[in-house]
């Protein structure tokens, strides 16, 4: 692999904070940045109660939760002011057309995650170039849909070209997981323009329409839906399947996971 050096060069690492966003118990920096980029300032301007940023220059790093150990670059970030509760901080020229491209293979595990940037700087590895800015996950096929809300939301917001040609031409049975509660639901997509079309629903309101989901998730706030569901495909049919056969299939699934009553979240 070639060094982080040879692509980023940075004569003064010493006057540099590192700063690897990863997951904080809510939120994955990398969907939060796919989904909007101001979001991911957000988390260049939040400060503790120490002064964690005390240089001049923020380098910015989000995990790159698909694949372990590699790093997604975020941006260089001017520290403009410090303020008793947050930094005020600018996007520095430094590495722009970088940002969101260049993914940095770098094991970290240290529980740290604004360090001395010089003490890392020379041991990061360039893992790939993209050709355009991070936008979501690439569709990984039919039988290994497994997304969060976060994710899902970022492939609706983007309109993503392979995942909206694959959904749309498929029917199908899936499923939701409120992964605080652990209750389930199964739901069925056979429209005319099939799980994609429904998924853009949930994607939009957090409930779909589905009156347990409703009692969950309050109107025009999905920040319960980003902290806690995700979504799978259980099976996929061609559109020539007959409606009646996927919602048979949709009641054999909500019997198999025992998502109707106490245990799950479907009413029928």
């Amino acid at each position: 692999m070639i060094r982080l050096q040879e692509v980023l060069p940075i004569g003064e690492p010493n006057a540099f904070k590192l700063h690897f966003g990863r997951y904080n118990g809510q939120h994955e920096p990398l969907d939060e940045w796919a989904r909007d980029h101001e979001k991911w300032v957000g988390w260049q301007e939040y400060r503790p109660g120490r002064d964690d940023f005390n240089r001049p220059y923020i380098f910015s790093l989000m995990n790159f939760h698909p694949e372990p150990g590699v790093w997604l670059f975020g941006g260089v970030f001017d520290v403009v002011e410090r303020l008793p509760d947050q930094y005020i901080v600018g996007l520095s020229p430094l590495g722009q057309n970088m940002i969101g491209r260049l993914k940095i293979h770098y094991p970290y595990y240290d529980r740290a995650t604004r360090v001395r940037f010089e003490n890392h700087y020379g041991e990061m590895q360039v893992s790939e170039i993209l050709r355009e800015p991070y936008g979501g996950r690439s569709f990984p096929g039919f039988d290994a849909i497994d997304l969060s809300f976060n994710e899902l939301e970022t492939l609706v917001l983007k309109n993503r070209l392979d995942w909206r040609q694959a959904l749309i031409s498929a029917k199908g049975v899936y499923l939701i997981t409120d992964t605080l509660t652990h209750k389930r639901y199964v739901g069925s997509a056979y429209g005319e323009q099939g799980i994609w079309s429904r998924w853009m629903e949930y994607a939009q309101s957090g409930h779909g329409g589905n009156a347990e989901l409703r009692l969950i998730v309050p109107e025009a706030n999905l920040d319960y839906c980003r902290a806690n569901f995700r979504f799978a495909l259980l099976e996929y049919h061609l559109p020539r399947a007959l409606d009646d056969y996927i919602i048979n299939r949709e009641n054999y699934w909500k019997s198999v996971l025992v998502t109707r009553g106490a245990f799950g979240l479907n009413r029928n």
